[in-house]
């Protein structure tokens, strides 16, 4: 006897306040915040337990690419204004800053948060920065801040200034460029679409989509600070528009323009390169566009947004899609949120000007 149907997931909460469409959110604080960035530059941070606003500004005078916390009391925005700022934000800090929402009217005048780091990077692509803990660099009397458990150094991924088929990666709080990873000249990759960057016990691996449809995995031992290739494919027609390592960070996906999901291999910085190894699994979805490629934490489920106004929820061991959720009436586009309630469980997906709990 065929199992019993569930009815239609529904959302469990709609948080209203932007304007214009929803392109980048990051979860903050044991998910107690949502940060939220629109096509304006606005930035809205919520309160998940009262859904409501907690501090609103406009870091950006165009389009938020990304968003990141580091550690408790530092924000990373990154616009395509070509600025990527750090800004000093605790919840400490929200009861003396604006929290009008764009929906009513909200001033570029509000105050804001204070800018604590300020970088020039190119954002011709569209793609958002990758960051992480640079574990190497013990200069500082510590590794991490007693305060917030947070990395005193991080690095951070983003197309290069003077090549969009190459990758820039700076260091802060020093605000230098600590190296550059020219473009591939064995294939024509075409721009750098998306970035993923790891970094475990003085090894990082960094991932790269390309519009050629190539990705490509670079490895560095340090201190030694020479980047090689690890693994090189090309499973998709069209441009990588997202990708997302497995939490284990023993394999990512990639999605593109076209309705391929690729599994590929995440090898380790010091393993010696195979031209020879291929993509671990192909999926074609028969849905073109899908983006927001979005891993459950316990890495059993992954989600993806679809040009075809749909979440499409697949299993990471099948590759089999499970289940669809429908809401908008409109195609859902690169980093833009949604969260949905589903089975007990909460997973971010993807939205337009407003999204679901």
């Amino acid at each position: 006897m065929p199992p019993e149907r569930l009815p239609p997931v529904q959302p469990a909460y709609v948080l209203r306040g932007h304007t214009s469409q929803i392109h980048a959110l990051c979860f903050a604080h044991n998910n107690s915040r949502l940060f939220t960035g629109d096509a304006q530059g606005w930035v809205v941070s919520w309160s998940l337990a009262y859904k409501r606003p907690t501090v609103v500004w406009r870091p950006h005078d165009s389009t938020v690419l990304g968003l990141s916390v580091w550690g408790t009391d530092r924000v990373i925005t990154h616009g395509r204004d070509s600025k990527l700022l750090i800004w000093k934000l605790a919840i400490t800090d929200e009861e003396n800053l604006d929290r009008s929402l764009p929906v009513d009217n909200a001033t570029e005048n509000c105050k804001t948060p204070e800018i604590i780091h300020a970088l020039t990077v190119n954002t011709l692509n569209f793609c958002s920065f990758a960051w992480c803990g640079d574990d190497h660099d013990n200069t500082l009397p510590q590794v991490l801040s007693k305060e917030t458990g947070a990395p005193y150094h991080i690095l951070i991924a983003v197309p290069s200034l003077l090549d969009s088929d190459g990758i820039d990666i700076f260091k802060l709080p020093s605000e230098k460029r600590t190296s550059t990873i020219p473009a591939d000249k064995t294939v024509k990759t075409g721009m750098v679409m998306v970035l993923a960057l790891h970094s475990q016990t003085c090894k990082l691996r960094l991932i790269a989509g390309y519009e050629s449809g190539h990705t490509i995995v670079y490895g560095n031992n340090l201190p030694e600070n020479k980047w090689r290739k690890l693994y090189s494919a090309q499973p998709h027609s069209q441009p990588i528009l997202s990708l997302a390592p497995s939490p284990s960070f023993d394999y990512y996906l990639t999605s593109s323009a076209d309705a391929v999901i690729a599994k590929h291999p995440l090898l380790s910085a010091d393993t010696a390169v195979d031209p020879d190894t291929k993509p671990l699994k192909l999926s074609n979805t028969k849905h073109a566009g899908q983006q927001g490629l979005s891993m459950r934490s316990d890495g059993k489920i992954y989600a993806t947004a679809g040009w075809d106004a749909r979440v499409h929820v697949y299993s990471a061991k099948t590759m089999k899609e499970l289940v669809v959720l429908k809401w908008h009436k409109e195609g859902l586009t690169h980093r833009r949120p949604t969260l949905w309630k589903l089975q007990g469980l909460i997973r971010a997906m993807m939205g337009v000007s407003k999204f679901k709990l």
